[in-house]
């Protein structure tokens, strides 16, 4: 019984393609950075930025239990009742 053979579709080719050309220029820049890193060189695309500061985490994380010994504000909203308004 010959077995059948099944067209491949162009868009599983064209992902086929994308991710060997990937794979390709992923393993050109490892080894860009190797020859450098053995040449004493920095490395290509590792430099930070020279005018960018860096971030500095000033903003004090958010706790979601309250500090003990504190307690919460008063509202100066007026308190919701739970007894319906009656209609005249």
């Amino acid at each position: 019984m010959a077995s059948k053979k099944r067209q491949q579709t162009f868009m599983k080719r064209k992902r086929e393609l994308e991710v060997q050309e990937k794979r390709t220029l992923k393993r050109e820049r490892k080894q860009a950075a190797a020859a450098a890193r053995a040449a004493g060189e920095p490395v290509p695309g590792t430099e930070p930025a020279l005018d960018t500061e860096p971030a500095l985490d000033t903003e004090p994380a958010l706790d979601t239990e309250p500090v003990p010994g504190t307690e919460p504000a008063p509202s100066t909203e007026p308190a919701l009742t739970a007894e319906p308004a009656e209609a005249e």
